[in-house]
């Protein structure tokens, strides 16, 4: 989210800078959503907001400072949209939890699809993010993980558990998020797999619905969206029970 304009805690110059950095993000925002990323220009932004180019760069070091922002902003909003609906749905069962947070994360894509892009779309060209945006996108997928904690090994999955075991033998971080999420897991990886899947599920219909892949053939995304998720929880085991 972004900083507060309002906090007392700040100085004058702190808030003034808050605001100011806040106005270049909307812009950014809105070039985005008019022509993508590739439309995103530093001099078009200080323009619009009747400043030097020089002058912006007081607030973002280059383009991709901006671009980082905005990433990060979005995936702390995207997963603001999914606590929210795990707080919502806390006292349903892990089946009905879990399809609550892939239509909150659906419903968060399709309000403002500029942004999904920006997180899940076609990367812009020549930037990498930093590795700090990652943490930022496990936070989206914290709760899922934490559903599918309450569920049971799947055999047939047992292939991905390897590559999973190895992944976390690799990345001290994702451990870390496991036990973050899924504190009292015997063992995470189970779990750890079935958020990939629920991931790359969940990801591939809400990307076509977004770029508009699905117009035309008769169906509701979300009940394609219900189904998939659906799958996925017999499959890893959910409780459909309270």
């Amino acid at each position: 989210m972004s900083p507060s304009t309002t906090d007392p805690a700040q100085t004058p110059r702190q808030r003034y800078r808050a605001q100011v950095q806040q106005e270049i993000k909307q812009t950014a925002l809105a070039q985005i959503a008019e022509g993508g990323i590739e439309a995103l220009s530093i001099n078009a932004i200080a323009k619009a907001l009747g400043m030097s180019g020089p002058a912006l760069y007081k607030y973002f070091r280059n383009r991709d400072d901006l671009l980082t922002a905005l990433i990060s902003d979005g995936y702390e909003d995207a997963a603001e949209a999914v606590r929210t609906a795990a707080h919502r749905a806390a006292d349903r069962s892990p089946r009905e939890r879990l399809l609550a947070l892939a239509h909150a994360y659906r419903d968060w894509a399709l309000a403002q699809p500029h942004r999904y892009l920006l997180l899940q779309g076609t990367p812009a060209t020549t930037y990498e993010a930093p590795a700090h945006t990652t943490d930022s996108a496990r936070a989206v997928m914290g709760p899922f993980l934490a559903v599918l904690a309450e569920g049971t090994p799947w055999p047939a999955a047992e292939p991905l558990y390897d590559e999973v075991r190895a992944w976390v033998t690799d990345t001290p971080a994702v451990a870390e998020w496991a036990a973050a999420y899924a504190p009292t897991a015997d063992d995470p990886v189970p779990a750890l797999a079935a958020s990939v899947l629920a991931w790359s599920r969940m990801h591939g219909i809400v990307n076509l619905e977004v770029q508009g892949s699905f117009q035309g053939m008769g169906h509701d995304s979300a009940t394609l969206l219900a189904l998939e998720i659906g799958s996925l929880a017999d499959a890893a085991g959910l409780p459909s029970g309270a």
